[in-house]
């Protein structure tokens, strides 16, 4: 109520984005050194011989995992994974992390224990140094992962270069991880016993181990991609802020989207869309990147021959407007729906 007694409409609620923009808009000034600053996977800082790229991201408890469906290995695996698929998607090479920690009284040792196991083993995955961080109570268990890497001066790659005529291309496949994420609320009871499949092992391995394309990041910025981002939030979600980025549209053909195999197999037996999970499920940590359409088989064969990754070509890069058009050329618009923290 008002000082008058008067209701009082409640502000609207802002999304993620909102917030990201505002958060931006405030710090948009320059700063010394500072070559790319908010808005992109990461940051690039010239501090020395070759610009750093510096990210961070937090898990938190009851948002991102929930600990009755991830083990504390797990958990502190896929937090310094996420972190490096933001230097991938600069085109940049991960050096060293700093964690941050936040768990309830009384201190579980066990927890805090595998947990830094499962950043280890990341660590030694993607030859990245763990070299600090900090550690205090909460109400929740919070893990907030700062990496930093490097790029060659110049070389970093932003969301903000596409041009209409572009391809737009993306490794690996998608919809697994949500997938997964659905197999392991299902539990062992649910979804007819599928946990005990091959497919649901895929999808479990999926959402709980994300892969992050360090060398395929690296390669397709050799290859000249003009623009890249990580799918974290979901293909729709992610290609939108690519687009918006540059100042261009797109459109993606239904039929190319790279659906994860094992989710097509287990579909029927979850209840799910494989292609709407494709599409905004999230958390699949590929890479979207757009480039030269002489570039595109050339590019594809260098990752499958020194990562085993595939690219796939999705659509093309237009002047405006998010398309996206089914195996009988009906086009129809693709709204940007993904993961969204605030929605």
């Amino acid at each position: 109520m008002d000082a008058h007694g008067r209701g009082q409409a409640d502000p609207p609620a802002l999304s993620e984005d909102d917030l990201l923009a505002a958060i931006r808009k405030l710090l948009s000034g320059e700063g010394p050194g500072v070559e790319v600053g908010v808005g992109d996977d990461a940051a690039v800082v010239e501090l020395g011989k070759h610009p750093l790229v510096l990210t961070t991201d937090l898990l938190v408890e009851g948002v991102h995992f929930d600990r009755a469906l991830s083990s504390p290995h797990d958990l502190g695996y896929k937090a310094l994974s996420v972190n490096v698929s933001d230097v991938a998607a600069m085109g940049g090479s991960p050096r060293v992390a700093l964690v941050g920690l936040a768990v309830r009284a009384p201190l579980e040792g066990a927890f805090v224990m595998e947990l830094y196991g499962g950043l280890l083993e990341a660590g030694e995955e993607y030859a990245v140094s763990v070299v600090g961080g900090d550690t205090s109570r909460g109400e929740g268990v919070v893990i907030s992962v700062t990496v930093v890497g490097e790029v060659a001066k110049g070389q970093a790659v932003l969301r903000s270069g596409a041009s209409a005529g572009d391809r737009l291309v993306v490794t690996g496949t998608l919809g697994g991880a949500a997938g997964g994420l659905r197999v392991a609320r299902a539990g062992p009871s649910g979804a007819h016993g599928a946990l005990g499949t091959a497919w649901a092992r895929v999808l479990l391995e999926r959402h709980a181990r994300p892969v992050a394309r360090v060398g395929e990041g690296q390669t397709l910025a050799q290859a000249g991609a003009t623009a890249m981002i990580d799918v974290s939030d979901g293909l729709a979600l992610d290609l939108s802020r690519l687009c918006a980025e540059s100042g261009v549209g797109a459109r993606v053909a239904e039929g190319s989207v790279p659906v994860e195999p094992a989710l097509l197999e287990g579909a029927s037996v979850v209840g799910v869309d494989p292609l709407e999970l494709a599409l905004s499920g999230g958390e699949d940590y590929e890479l979207l990147a757009t480039i030269a359409p002489e570039a595109v088989e050339g590019t594809a064969r260098k990752l499958v021959e020194r990562f085993g990754t595939p690219l796939t070509d999705i659509g093309e890069v237009t002047e405006e407007g998010l398309r996206i058009v089914d195996p009988d050329g009906r086009e129809r618009e693709l709204e940007p729906r993904g993961w969204d923290h605030f929605a």
